[in-house]
């Protein structure tokens, strides 16, 4: 049987870090395995504000790889700070009280001249360029990932001019998205987002997503088909990791301003206060960028002896750090927006064997994840009793060298399986 050859349109691509290159990486390195034939379009020159390059060797030998010239605003904006450009373009919004004047007018460029992002400028050439190719391979499905949804624009156009099947994958939400407030739109912006949104979700032929409560969202907007394919684990070579002899709790990932726990810092600082053993053997480890709001509201609990800020390391030693933590943390912002949000680190963590204690909005997606698991305790911001209770049983774990988290059922979330689900969809 002749293979199917798919048209995976992306902008996170290896040597780029962080989550956003996880989820086609790990489809494209299994989609063979269901006869299909990947083919990868990235851009040729792209400004990634995180480097990895120990991911290069995961990419599938199987694929092709086809790239276009890209030109990017962030490159003329990173004359004027290269580093708050870098920041603003991985996500990282300052604090709106904090911003300095280059910040807000950054963030304004941001969100009414680029729209739907600083990538939009890639569209037409793309567009161009997969056109030719798409005839002249005879190709009949392509799939766009977003954020950046500029992506989906090449879709919605590749879709007008030529008649192909169009996958449009949702890593995360559009217009509900935990920063898009935070871009100073104006009136005409918001309503141009909303607007193409509103046609890409009606012209695609079919919606993925990864998480029920953006399905539930879509559905609002879209009676086209949406299906839920979460991000999963993959099998990672990893050396079994001791575990560390210092109590741990590893936060890994982007600790962004609004994600701030007061809680979680005064149930630490009150068990510091109360208990001399946690004291001498407490640590908080900080893999990946932290906002100086994080940072500034730990010292002001009087933890920052405690801390051990180790920022951005490789995707390999995060999850080094991941097995040999005594605790993992995984934390979303306290807001109605960010309920969808599942985190890409939400899966590897679940492999982990450590036990994970989660904090963010009542009916979090996640908090249904962990539970049905076993993998670890969900808690809302005002549960700031029960979290230190639960710290401290930890604790009391650790020390008797019974920590550990006992899970049920992650099979559902392997790379694998996900990949035979898009498969089938396919």
């Amino acid at each position: 049987m002749e293979q199917k050859k798919l048209l995976i349109i992306t902008y996170y691509w290896p040597p780029a870090g962080g989550p956003g290159v996880q989820r086609w990486l790990k489809f494209v390195k299994y989609l063979p395995d269901y006869n299909i034939q990947p083919i990868v379009y990235i851009p040729e020159n792209p400004t990634y504000p995180i480097m990895d390059t120990g991911l290069e060797s995961e990419v599938s030998d199987k694929a092709i790889i086809l790239k276009n010239k890209i030109t990017e605003p962030y490159g003329f904006a990173a004359v004027f700070s290269k580093n708050k450009t870098k920041k603003i373009s991985s996500g990282i919004i300052p604090n709106q009280k904090k911003q300095s004047f280059l910040e807000k007018m950054l963030l304004w460029v941001r969100g009414n001249l680029f729209i739907p992002d600083a990538r939009f400028l890639w569209v037409k050439p793309s567009v161009n360029y997969l056109k030719k190719y798409i005839q002249e391979n005879n190709i009949d499905t392509i799939v766009t990932s977003g954020p950046p949804h500029s992506l989906h624009l090449i879709g919605l156009q590749l879709k007008k001019e030529l008649d192909i099947k169009w996958f449009a994958d949702f890593r995360d939400p559009w217009t509900t998205i935990g920063y898009h407030k935070a871009l100073k739109l104006s009136s005409y912006a918001e309503k141009k987002h909303k607007a193409l949104e509103k046609e890409v979700l009606n012209a695609a032929d079919t919606i993925i997503v990864t998480s029920k409560t953006t399905k539930t969202e879509f559905e609002a907007i879209t009676s086209k088909p949406i299906e839920v394919i979460t991000n999963g684990y993959d099998v990672e070579k990893v050396a079994k990791q001791p575990l560390d002899e210092k109590f741990t709790l590893a936060h890994i990932g982007s600790f962004l301003s609004e994600r701030n726990p007061k809680m979680l810092w005064q149930s630490l600082q009150e068990l510091i206060a109360e208990n001399t053993a946690f004291k001498k053997d407490f640590r908080l480890k900080l893999i990946g960028a932290t906002s100086q709001d994080v940072l500034d509201t730990i010292a002001a609990f009087k933890l920052e002896d405690y801390v051990q800020n180790l920022g951005y390391v490789s995707h390999q030693e995060a999850v080094e750090h991941q097995r040999k933590s005594q605790i993992l943390l995984l934390i979303e912002i306290n807001s109605e927006a960010t309920k969808s949000i599942l985190p890409g680190k939400l899966f590897e963590y679940l492999v982990s064997e450590r036990p994970i204690i989660a904090i963010g909005p009542k009916d979090s997606d996640f908090e249904e994840i962990i539970t049905s698991t076993n993998t670890g305790v969900f808690f809302t911001y005002d549960e700031k009793d029960r979290l230190k209770e639960l710290l401290l049983k930890y604790y009391e774990d650790y020390k008797n060298h019974t920590l550990k988290a006992h899970a049920v059922g992650l099979q559902q979330y392997s790379r694998k399986s996900l990949t035979q689900q898009l498969a089938n969809l396919i």
